[in-house]
């Protein structure tokens, strides 16, 4: 879509999932970038009146600056798809796809991507004993940004302690260790690799909160392994039919060389704050946060 037939674009933020405040510092952000690059914003919080609000509002464009459930899994691609209204990011059925851990996973082992065993257990079973051989970590099957993640150390006596906002069904993954990586791909175009380093485990304040966790760009790794993290975070886009940008996240045992490097997943609305890993690629390749925004605007479309 040409920048010149998008002058006013609805920035959708906020929302009701586990990530709602994430998502209002994602979407803030963006709206100032958005309007410096002389675009009329206009905010809406996603609620229950948010199809009045969209008809009210009349966007050329939506961009989502939603995350977790309801946002980045297709229910709010499917609205704008059905109000006929270009939007940014991935399309209803890449979006469901990638929010789904398990589902993701069949994609990728299907195009010979490497990934963690994992197995969906109910809840319950999961706080009763060990579901697999500890070291392991429990997490929903359907949300993003480490929420609601538990590690079971190896030495653990006991399982994990789920808390109650915890779903039905949980997957239970083998727990990788080495280091964090991650990919963000824009289009169709790999743009480097970052290497994250936390004290701990990488989990929600790590990702977000400021000086939570220290992130190398581009990483120092072996050009095999660089290589390959690049080439699997665009093939797992294009597996899923991502649209606009996403991120894919490994880990890698150094131990094992290109054997121990192995996909966790991929996130089709990647967070767009002043930590987030996406810009900071970006601004790597000599892309400025207004211009990732412009062009993800630019990129949107009715059907994707």
């Amino acid at each position: 879509m040409s920048s010149r037939t998008a002058n006013r674009i609805v920035v959708l933020l906020g929302g009701r999932s586990a990530e709602r405040e994430v998502s209002l510092s994602s979407g803030r952000e963006c709206v100032a970038a958005l309007r410096s690059e002389g675009f009329e914003v206009i905010e809406i919080d996603a609620g229950p009146t948010l199809v009045d609000d969209l008809r009210a509002a009349k966007p050329d464009v939506v961009f989502n600056a939603l995350h977790g459930r309801w946002g980045e899994d297709g229910c709010v691609q499917g609205i704008l798809e059905w109000l006929q209204i270009p939007y940014t990011h991935s399309g209803v059925l890449a979006s469901a796809l990638a929010m789904d851990k398990e589902r993701s996973k069949v994609a990728f082992a299907d195009a010979g991507l490497p990934i963690v065993d994992s197995i969906l257990v109910p809840r319950e079973d999961a706080m009763a004993d060990h579901p697999m051989r500890p070291p392991y970590v429990v997490k929903p099957n359907n949300e993003g940004s480490s929420v609601g993640v538990y590690l079971v150390h190896e030495n653990a006596n006991s399982p994990a302690k789920l808390d109650a906002s915890m779903p039905d069904i949980v997957m239970v993954e083998k727990y990788v260790p080495g280091r964090e990586l991650t990919v963000a791909v824009m289009g169709d175009r790999p743009l480097t690799v970052t290497d994250i380093y936390a004290t701990g485990w990488y989990d929600y304040d790590a990702k977000y909160k400021e000086g939570g966790s220290t992130h190398v760009v581009p990483a120092d790794l072996p050009k095999e392994i660089f290589d390959a993290c690049m080439d699997y975070a665009l093939r797992a886009h294009n597996v899923l039919g991502c649209r606009g940008i996403s991120r894919t996240d490994f880990r890698w045992d150094e131990e094992y060389g290109l054997a121990g490097l192995v996909l966790l997943e991929t996130n089709t609305q990647p967070g767009m704050t002043p930590t987030s890993l996406a810009p900071e690629q970006a601004a790597h390749n000599g892309i400025s946060f207004g211009q990732l925004c412009r062009w993800l605007v630019e990129d949107a479309s009715c059907s994707r």
